[in-house]
């Protein structure tokens, strides 16, 4: 190849016409070798199965879904769950019954190796549906589908069917599980919830009755029974003094009446009556002596003794009824007014210790209601917290109850299928080619491969070539101008030495060319 120029596309042109076999040649024998190549491998076969993702047929809006994790989580998470020792020993026992441990431990790792799982990726699933998008914590792929390669088919697609079999289980275990884990969490709270909500009802209650009266609400009612019980006691203190006159004013009634009565008693005291008597009668002895019985003298003095004996016997006979009837009935000889004045003493007495019993009842309510207006700041500040407190946990105990209630219907909605679930479309193919080796992929690899080393060979070779082909190259070698051309018209002659080379192109147009 000619330095110092620039190449144009009829010079790459040329160079491929040049080159064309060293191109070709390597471009069509690399396809059957690399066919060839392909049955050097041992073949494996590759069986797939389809599992769909079918979302809850009951409206979330009534049962929440107990899985928010997306499925493609989740699907990584089943996969770690199946691919678990535990999980396929069971698997390996059926399938390959009488292996060591050893064995069995390498065929898992083999399982291992040889599973994949793949989303399944569709136009509508890339917009999470017809005209909407995905919901939180759902997946809009619509399923995923499970390969498994062995070198048997075979075996390749029953061990595909068990694996199938694993992801829907486990799912169905994960999702029953999650709910009733649900519930139970849920009901472990409720019981917690219930405790701490009867300790609070319980202090509440006692609080109440403790502070009964002095609870928030109880002010203004404290305030006007306040009011009532002050007027209460304006009204008792007047009836008091009233009373208190009355009473006065009847003591010196009584004592009034009590003398006039005793000094209008003392002639009527039968001592006096008595004496009285005895006096009359020696008047009269000596009337006698002096005067005969029809002295009017001696008639009146008679007179004024029977009439002495008379009120001596009256006294003498009350005295004894008084005796008879006891000390309680001691007054029965004063006069009714006297006995009217000492009831009206007896009213007025009553009426004061009933009116001093009330006044001293309503000082102390008025006392305990106003100690009770005091503190109700104080006990509203500690009936409020303890009230925030009962509403925060009443709210949590709801909140917790409607949950339980709803987990409770996810739980049936599980035990029913109505929930989210995956199912495998069908059984696992039996693959009828062996996924590997691809042979037309070998085949192609071969193509390429051989495209790609004519061309290196054929640049290589143009590297190595320094012919002088054209004018330019004349002009890039001998370094001056071209002063003319003479067309070949002659058969092609080449030097022996190699030193000269003459070709002959097949147009008439095109010119001789010499170069060193």
């Amino acid at each position: 190849m000619i330095q110092n120029r620039e190449l144009t596309m009829q010079d790459y042109s040329a160079m491929l016409r040049r080159r064309a076999k060293v191109i070709l040649i390597p471009a069509l024998l690399a396809p059957l070798a690399g066919f060839a190549v392909s049955y050097i491998f041992p073949p494996k076969y590759t069986s797939s199965s389809v599992i769909l993702y079918e979302e809850q047929k009951v409206p979330d809006k009534m049962v929440m879904p107990v899985v928010t994790e997306d499925l493609t989580a989740r699907v990584a998470t089943l996969q770690q769950q199946v691919l678990s020792q535990s999980r396929l020993q069971p698997v390996v026992d059926r399938l390959f019954p009488g292996k060591s441990s050893e064995e069995s431990a390498a065929i898992i790792d083999t399982i291992r190796l040889n599973v994949k799982v793949q989303p399944i990726i569709t136009e509508l699933s890339a917009i999470g549906g017809p005209g909407k998008a995905p919901k939180p914590g759902q997946s809009a792929l619509p399923g995923f589908s499970l390969n498994y390669t062995s070198p048997n088919s075979r075996e390749a697609q029953q061990i595909c069917n068990e694996l199938t079999t694993l992801f829907v289980d486990e799912n169905l275990k994960s999702v029953q599980a999650a709910a009733t884990g649900t519930s139970d969490v849920l009901a472990r709270g409720l019981e917690d919830g219930k405790r701490n909500l009867d300790d609070l009802d319980a202090k509440l209650a006692a609080f109440k009755k403790q502070y009964i009266g002095q609870l928030p609400g109880d002010e203004e009612n404290n305030l006007k029974i306040l009011t009532g019980l002050n007027s209460q006691l304006d009204a008792n203190t007047q009836t008091l003094n009233r009373a208190q006159q009355d009473k006065t004013y009847a003591e010196s009634v009584l004592e009034q009446q009590l003398a006039a009565w005793k000094s209008s008693q003392s002639t009527t005291n039968p001592q006096t009556l008595e004496r009285q008597l005895s006096d009359l009668q020696s008047k009269l002895l000596q009337l006698q002596a002096v005067y005969t019985a029809e002295h009017p003298d001696v008639v009146k003095t008679k007179a004024d003794i029977a009439e002495v004996k008379k009120k001596l016997a009256e006294v003498n006979k009350a005295s004894s009824d008084v005796k008879d009837a006891g000390t309680s009935n001691a007054s029965a000889l004063e006069p009714p007014e006297i006995r009217q004045l000492r009831s009206q003493l007896h009213q007025y007495e009553d009426m004061i210790s009933a009116g001093t019993r009330d006044q001293k009842r309503l000082q102390q309510e008025i006392a305990q209601y106003q100690g009770r207006i005091s503190l109700s700041p104080a006990v509203e500040e500690q009936y409020n917290r303890l009230k925030r407190d009962y509403d925060t946990e009443q709210k949590d105990y709801q909140d917790l109850l409607a949950k339980k209630s709803a987990a409770n219907l996810t739980v049936n909605m599980n035990n029913q299928s109505q929930g989210e679930r995956m199912f495998p479309v069908g059984p696992a193919s039996v693959p009828d080619a062996p996924s590997f080796p691809n042979r037309l992929f070998f085949a192609g690899g071969g193509l390429g491969a051989g495209f790609a080393l004519g061309f290196v060979l054929a640049l290589w070779l143009e590297i190595q070539d320094n012919s002088i082909r054209t004018e330019a190259d004349a002009e890039a070698v001998l370094e001056l101008p071209m002063l003319v051309a003479v067309p070949w018209v002659g058969d092609p002659i080449t030097e022996q030495n190699g030193h000269f080379r003459f070709w002959k192109r097949n147009k008439s147009s095109e010119k001789e060319t010499i170069g060193a």
